[in-house]
């Protein structure tokens, strides 16, 4: 794209990725984020093909791969340790040319950070204020600093204030019935498979072994939202207490101080643009969805790609917003529907039928189901 400068508010994945774009493309990139100081919380994430790839447009695929585990084997179980579909993760690999890979959410963030120049950061800024001052340029306000640019991308995150100062009528997140808890092993285990999902009526258990032999586990309930616990690890241990390994011996290996919880929010209704005058919305703050498909992080990557991609700011904001638009929400209306059917289902009927469709359904239909969001090609950076 034409212009010289962008403010990017959101330190996250997708704001970062989108920094690295503009960045490789010549802009003068400034990314804002509110938090003091980034002490890369979270767990682990997994990436598929489409975010690899957008990843490798980026200049950073190969740095994360090494950091990274490929999932070959595992798949999804009843909470009696039965298998309701099995992982081929060669059979990924051969279709999409990498397999879903597992990697600490911090390690993900520092290795975006770093391909980033260290005074492109602004940490403990939070933006208050954004203004068009002209037709061609953007003001975004930091306390007592303004900051004058080409193009402003809104990055910054589920309850982004930048998309209710665009879209004041839009009714925001909503609430989708779960809640999440989730680590990263304090050592070493052996969980047997690279990655697994179990479900049980209203909940589900699943785990990604990482890099180091650590693994990240989370559990997903339906709840009403708000809902804490004194003790988390203790009341999962009594939750999960007749499951099958190796998901007691995952929450032995925690530190108590480690869970995180948070509930699942998502942008149940679509924004009708994903642009504004000169501002993008980009993954959470764009798309925001449920963890169902993994997709999350993938769907902020390709916008990320996608929006460093056009001639001019003018032309390239219409394209972003007629290719990510349809597809972002696509996703995220599968990503929904995966969970109705899948960890939030309670009904004992409900559930034998889906367990018994999963059972018959064969490996290679599973793994086109799959290819729908993970064969995705990036737009090539110039």
């Amino acid at each position: 794209m034409d212009g010289s400068s962008a403010v990017v508010v959101g330190g996250g994945i997708g704001g970062l990725a989108a920094a690295i774009g503009l960045h490789r493309i010549g802009w003068q990139v400034t990314v804002v984020e509110r938090a003091s100081t980034l002490e890369d919380a979270g767990a682990g994430i997994s990436l598929a093909a489409n975010g690899l790839r957008a990843l490798d447009e980026l200049g950073v695929g190969e740095a994360v791969r090494n950091a990274s585990r490929g999932q070959y084997s595992g798949g999804t179980r009843t909470p009696r340790g039965g298998w309701l579909a099995r992982m081929d993760g060669s059979a990924l690999e051969r279709a999409v040319g990498t397999p879903i890979m597992g990697i600490p959410r911090s390690t993900l963030h520092r290795l975006l950070r770093d391909a980033l120049p260290a005074e492109a950061l602004r940490i403990g800024a939070e933006a208050d204020s954004l203004q068009q001052i002209h037709p061609g340029t953007v003001r975004v306000g930091c306390g007592n600093t303004v900051l004058d640019a080409d193009l402003v991308v809104a990055a910054d995150g589920i309850g982004s204030p930048m998309r209710s100062r665009l879209f004041p009528a839009h009714p925001g997140p909503a609430y989708s019935g779960s809640t999440v808890l989730r680590a990263i092993t304090e050592h070493p285990v052996d969980p047997g498979t690279d990655f697994e999902l179990t479900w049980g009526p209203g909940a589900e258990f699943g785990h990604i072994a990482l890099p180091d032999g650590r693994a990240e586990w989370h559990a997903v309930l339906n709840l009403p939202a708000g809902t804490r616990f004194a003790d988390p690890l203790a009341e999962l241990r009594r939750r999960f207490r007749t499951w099958h390994d190796p998901i007691p011996a995952l929450l032995d290996a925690t530190r108590p101080t480690a869970v995180l919880h948070h509930d699942v929010h998502e942008l149940r209704t679509p924004l009708p643009s994903y642009t504004a005058g000169r501002t993008a919305l980009l993954g959470d703050a764009a798309h925001a969805m449920t963890p169902n498909l993994g997709q999350g992080a993938c769907q902020a990557l390709e916008d990320a790609v996608t929006l460093a991609t056009a001639p001019t700011v003018q032309a390239g904001l219409a394209h972003y917003d007629a290719e990510r638009r349809p597809r972002g929400q696509a996703v995220a209306r599968a990503a929904r529907q995966a969970g109705r059917m899948g960890q939030q289902l309670s009904h004992p009927v409900a559930i034998a039928l889906r367990n018994t469709a999963m059972r018959l359904t064969p490996s290679r239909a599973a793994t086109r189901m799959i290819l729908r969001h993970h064969a995705w090609v990036p737009p090539r950076l110039d």
